[in-house]
């Protein structure tokens, strides 16, 4: 038996070679690679046949400079990645055949299923939207003869398949490492998603395979409201902070878990709806005139907060558009937590701390309590503990500190 050995580095493209052998020889595979999960990830892509195309998400949700995809479709592909919520968080796929009924149901879609997968590969930036309805006769563009939506019975069994490993048939949960294969994606408000473009033909189906149980959740990167909405109108007349780019602005964190600090709700007629996705919305604040939408999941988050607070869970777009995704950036929310208070901790030594997640706050200082002349503090912060910590001169002059948010 011949052996197939992938090295530490530049591991995909060996992968891919060893996978054509195993499928032609009986061979063994020697894995020969530093990150044990990423060795997990490579040996179950060989263990489970051919691979299909792998993409990367940064290349499937790359746009031009008016938010319109540029990915060039190529099927069937395959993306690896960590689910990131569980599937009845977000849509309710309870079975409800309506039919087109002269268009009395139009946009009725009945039970729907979703899970957004978040790349873990090197290199790679994103997540990704798996999505499936079943009433995709209901839409107006779609045949009105019955075949293009599925029977209560049938969406059941649908949902039971992408839920559930095939192999084991274990069902699927946040936290999850997975493969997603897909034999269809369409673009839509600024993402492109995969699905099955609006048909209930096997061939277009998409697939989910377990690679490892509770792999965990990617760690949440922390953003405020700065960091992707603007006080001033784009070109576009819109406050979204887009760049085509995807370096800065909603691009950057779209599809991914993120942590917005500093919120206050401007509404909150959505919160703890358990309805329809477009009746749970509200409308966030960060006391700075900048607003963003949250959604809320089908699960109890308590009570609408009443104060500053922090939340986290998976950056979207949604701007209603096929051909304009340069806005309509919202966050499903997932946790809720107060925010961390801009308070000053000064230690018996000259450390001064402050949270590590007030990323749009800076430390400045004076002379003495009647100087109004605040200048900033120079001292690079450290991140210890999860608290930004300046570390000062104890020969140093006295001095009076404060905290001030800046724009």
């Amino acid at each position: 038996m011949q052996a197939c050995v992938i090295p530490v580095r530049d591991y995909a493209k060996p992968a891919r070679r060893c996978a054509a052998l195993l499928i032609k020889h009986d061979m063994k595979v020697e894995m020969k690679m530093s990150n044990p999960k990423l060795a997990t990830i490579v040996l179950a892509a060989l263990l489970a046949g051919p691979p299909a195309r792998a993409q990367l998400i940064q290349n499937l949700e790359a746009v031009d400079a008016n938010g319109v995809s540029t990915w060039t479709p190529a099927f069937p592909l395959t993306i690896t990645g960590v689910i990131l919520n569980d599937p009845g968080e977000m849509l309710d796929s309870t079975p409800n055949f309506l039919p087109w009924n002269s268009g009395a149901n139009a946009f009725q879609l009945g039970g729907q299923w979703q899970i957004f997968v978040q790349t873990v590969w090197p290199g790679d930036r994103g997540g990704v939207e798996c999505w499936m309805a079943q009433n995709y006769g209901n839409l107006p563009w779609e045949p009105h003869d019955g075949s293009d939506s599925y029977s209560d019975t049938a969406w059941a069994s649908e949902v039971a398949r992408v839920s559930h490993d095939p192999t084991t048939g274990r069902a699927f949960r946040k936290g999850d490492l997975v493969t997603v294969t897909a034999n269809g994606s369409l673009f839509y408000g600024g993402m492109q998603n995969i699905n099955e473009e609006h048909s209930t033909e096997p061939a277009l189906d998409f697939a989910v395979l377990l690679v490892v149980s509770n792999y965990g959740l990617p760690a949440p990167e922390t953003i405020s409201l700065s960091s992707v909405i603007s006080s001033n109108l784009s070109p576009n007349g819109h406050y979204d902070i887009f760049d085509p780019t995807r370096t800065t602005g909603g691009e950057h964190w779209q599809g991914m878990r993120v942590h917005i600090t500093g919120l206050t709700l401007a509404t909150t007629n959505g919160w703890n709806t358990n309805s329809d996705w477009s009746a749970r919305h509200c409308t966030a604040t960060d006391g700075e005139g900048r607003q963003f939408p949250l959604i809320h999941p089908l699960y109890d988050l308590g009570p609408a907060p009443t104060n500053t607070f922090d939340a986290t869970g998976i950056f979207l777009q949604e701007s209603g558009s096929g051909s304009d995704g340069t806005f309509g950036y919202e966050l499903f929310v997932q946790e809720i937590a107060p925010s961390a208070p801009a308070v000053l901790a000064i230690a018996l030594k000259p450390v001064i701390t402050w949270p590590g997640s007030l990323a749009n706050y800076q430390l400045q200082s004076r002379d003495s309590l009647t100087s109004t002349n605040w200048t900033p503090v120079t001292n690079t912060p450290a991140l210890i503990n999860s608290q930004n910590t300046v570390i000062l001169d104890p020969a140093g002059a006295q001095k009076f500190y404060r905290l001030q948010r800046v724009q």
